[in-house]
C-alpha cells in the first residue's frame, strides 16, 4: 500500500510502516535535499531543450551534435541560460557520446588572444578545459568519452576528456576586443570543429542511439514541473559513489530515473510537506550564493564551479553554482566576485540610488587574460536593455575611459547617464534590483592574486552610493 493513494485517504502507521515508506515528518526533509541535489540537473536540461530541442524556441540554436557559432555578443534578447557573459562571443554545442566519442579540433589561437573550451557534462560538472590557459595557443585535436566508454586513445589525439553523462555541452569562448574585431574571431570560429570519433578516423559509424524523447521543458514548466523533469533527467546521469544515498531517499517517495512523480497525486499533507521541503531547499541555496564564499567589501568571493572530484557531494554548493550562473567557469578558469549588496548589505537598487565602483592605481583585477563587471536584472539575472546596449565594462575597454587625477578608476553604476565626459565610464544599471558579477578570465596565481578563492591578497573594491 502506497502513502501516496490519494488527496483524502487516511494512512495507517501500519500500512506506512509495512510499506516501508518514509513518515510525513521525513518528506520535507527528503524534498528539502532533493530539491538542492536536482536543481543543477533540471537546470542543465531546461538550457540544453531550449537551446538544442526545441526549434520552436527562441533561444533555440542548432540540433544536438552541431556546433553553431555566435558572431556577436549575448544580449538582453539571451535568455535561456542566466547570467551569460556579454564579453566572449559563443560557440555552443550539446554531444551525444552514447554510441561513440566526438574529438573537438582547435586551431591556433595566437596571444594575447584569450580562447577556452569548457566541457560541462549533464551533473554541471565541469570535467576538462582546452584553450589558452589550460592547453596553450596551439592547434590540437582531443577527445571527449562517455561513462562507459572503454576504448584506446588514438595517436594523434593530445588528451582524453571523460564526461560523467552521455550528454555534455561544449562551450566555447573567444575574446573579443572591440566592434571591428569581430571577423577575425569569426575567422577563429570557423576553425572549432567537432565530430565523431569514426568520422575523425575515417572509420563507419557505429549503430545509432535510440532516439530521446525528449520532455518539454523552459523556467517556467520547470517551476511547476520540477519533479517530473528531474526523473527524466535522472535516466541520463549514472550515480557516482556519493550519490546512492540521496537517490535513494528519493526513491523512497517515488522520484528517480524513469519514474513519473507528480505533485497532484499527494494527499494534501504530503503536498505541503513537499512545499515546505522545496522552500527550505531554494531558500539555502540563495543564502549559499549570497555568503557561501568569503564576503570581502560586499562581494561574494568564492570558488562554486568544479568537477566531481571538487564538489565531493556538496550539492549545495553545486546548486548555488548552478543557480548563481549555471555554466560558470571553475576557478582557475575564472573568477567570479558576484554582489547584490553594499558592505553594509544594504540591498543594490538602481530605483534608489547611484553607486561608484573605484579601483586605485595598480589595482585593476589581476588577470592573465582580461576581467570585466557586468549588470544583470536583480530579478531575472538576465542582461538588461539600455540606451548604450552596453551590458559590462571590461578591460579592453580601458583606452576609452577617463581615469581620476591620482590614476584611479572609477566606474558609474546607474540607471541615468553620468553626462557626457564620464559615459565611458558608465555602467548602465536597471530601474531596480542589481545583480553585478565581476569576471577575472585566466586569473593570477602569484601575488598579486584572487586566488586562493577569499583568501587572495587582491580584493575587490567595494561599491559606494555616489554623491
Amino acid at each position: 500500500m502506497s502513502m501516496f493513494t490519494g488527496k483524502n485517504d487516511p494512512i495507517s502507521e501500519a500500512a506506512k510502516n509495512e510499506a516501508n515508506h518514509p513518515g510525513v515528518a521525513e518528506i520535507k526533509g527528503i524534498a528539502e535535499e532533493g530539491l538542492i541535489y536536482g536543481l543543477p540537473l533540471v537546470m542543465y536540461y531546461t538550457s540544453i531543450y531550449e537551446l538544442f530541442v526545441d526549434k520552436t524556441s527562441s533561444q533555440y540554436k542548432a540540433s544536438i551534435g552541431t556546433l553553431t557559432n555566435e558572431a556577436r555578443v549575448f544580449t538582453y534578447e539571451d535568455t535561456a541560460v542566466i547570467t551569460p557573459n556579454s564579453d566572449t562571443p559563443y560557440s555552443l554545442m550539446e554531444m551525444d557520446l552514447r554510441a561513440e566519442p566526438a574529438v573537438i579540433s582547435v586551431p591556433a589561437v595566437p596571444s594575447p588572444r584569450y580562447y577556452s573550451v569548457q566541457l560541462t557534462d549533464a551533473n554541471t560538472f565541469n570535467y576538462g578545459y582546452m584553450g589558452s590557459r589550460s592547453t596553450g595557443t596551439e592547434a590540437g585535436d582531443y577527445m571527449v568519452v562517455g561513462p562507459d566508454w572503454k576504448g584506446e586513445k588514438p595517436a594523434q589525439i593530445k588528451q582524453v576528456f571523460h564526461s560523467t553523462t552521455p550528454f555534455t555541452v561544449i562551450i566555447f569562448r573567444t575574446q573579443l576586443f572591440d566592434a571591428s574585431d569581430m571577423a577575425n574571431v569569426v575567422a577563429i570560429q570557423a576553425g572549432y570543429k567537432v565530430q565523431p570519433l569514426s568520422a575523425f578516423l575515417n572509420q563507419p559509424a557505429p549503430p545509432a542511439p535510440p532516439a530521446v524523447p525528449y520532455m518539454e521543458a523552459n523556467a517556467e514548466i520547470a517551476k511547476k514541473k520540477f519533479w517530473q523533469i528531474l526523473d527524466f533527467a535522472l535516466q541520463y546521469s549514472p550515480a557516482g559513489p556519493e550519490e546512492v544515498e540521496i537517490r535513494a531517499r528519493l526513491a523512497s517517495i517515488g522520484i528517480g530515473p524513469g519514474k513519473k512523480f507528480d505533485m497532484k497525486d499527494l494527499s494534501l499533507l504530503h503536498k505541503a510537506e513537499m512545499l515546505l521541503g522545496m522552500k527550505a531547499g531554494s531558500d539555502k541555496i540563495d543564502k549559499y550564493i549570497e555568503s557561501g564564499g568569503k564576503v570581502i567589501n560586499g562581494w561574494n568571493v568564492g570558488s562554486f564551479f568544479g568537477d566531481r572530484a571538487y564538489y565531493k557531494g556538496d550539492w549545495l554548493k553545486r546548486a548555488a553554482a548552478a543557480k548563481g550562473g549555471v555554466f560558470g567557469n571553475s576557478a582557475i578558469e575564472a573568477m567570479y566576485p558576484l554582489t547584490r549588496v553594499l558592505p553594509t548589505g544594504e540591498k543594490l537598487d538602481g530605483s534608489k540610488h547611484k553607486y561608484s565602483l573605484t579601483f586605485a592605481k595598480s589595482e585593476l583585477p589581476p588577470v592573465n587574460a582580461f576581467w570585466s563587471v557586468t549588470m544583470y536584472d536583480g530579478k531575472s539575472q538576465f542582461l538588461i536593455k539600455n540606451p548604450l546596449n552596453r551590458y559590462l565594462i571590461n578591460s579592453p575597454m580601458l583606452k576609452d575611459m577617463k581615469t581620476n587625477a591620482d590614476g584611479s578608476l572609477t566606474l558609474y553604476v546607474q540607471k541615468d547617464s553620468p553626462g557626457a565626459e564620464t559615459e565611458a565610464n558608465w555602467l548602465p544599471a536597471p530601474d531596480g534590483p542589481i545583480y553585478l558579477v565581476m569576471r577575472l578570465y585566466w586569473p593570477k596565481e602569484t601575488p598579486p592574486s584572487i586566488l586562493p578563492a577569499g583568501e587572495g591578497t587582491w580584493q575587490p573594491p567595494p561599491l559606494v552610493i555616489a554623491s
